[in-house]
């Protein structure tokens, strides 16, 4: 259950960060086309949040930090049968 809510908080995360980021270029082009100011600052908030989505994406799909042992598993399951 926590690995399936964690794929879908990083699928909200994603989601998020397109279209955020696309709805800034969009400003982006419309005061370039308006102004004449052509410098593409979208990247700075697309690269910081990107690196906060890639630490989300290993944290979600990268390895376990440590296996899990047969006796964690046992533990874990007297705990879910004793509710």
């Amino acid at each position: 259950m926590r690995r399936l809510r964690a794929k879908r908080e990083f699928a909200e995360h994603l989601i998020a960060y397109v279209g955020v980021n696309g709805l800034l270029w969009t400003v982006w082009l419309v005061v370039g086309l308006t102004a004449d100011a052509w410098f593409p600052w979208p990247l700075f908030p697309m690269a910081g949040w990107g690196i906060g989505l890639a630490f989300h994406a290993w944290a979600t799909f990268g390895p376990p930090s440590r296996p899990i042992s047969e006796r964690a598993i046992d533990r874990e399951m007297q705990r879910l049968s004793s509710r």
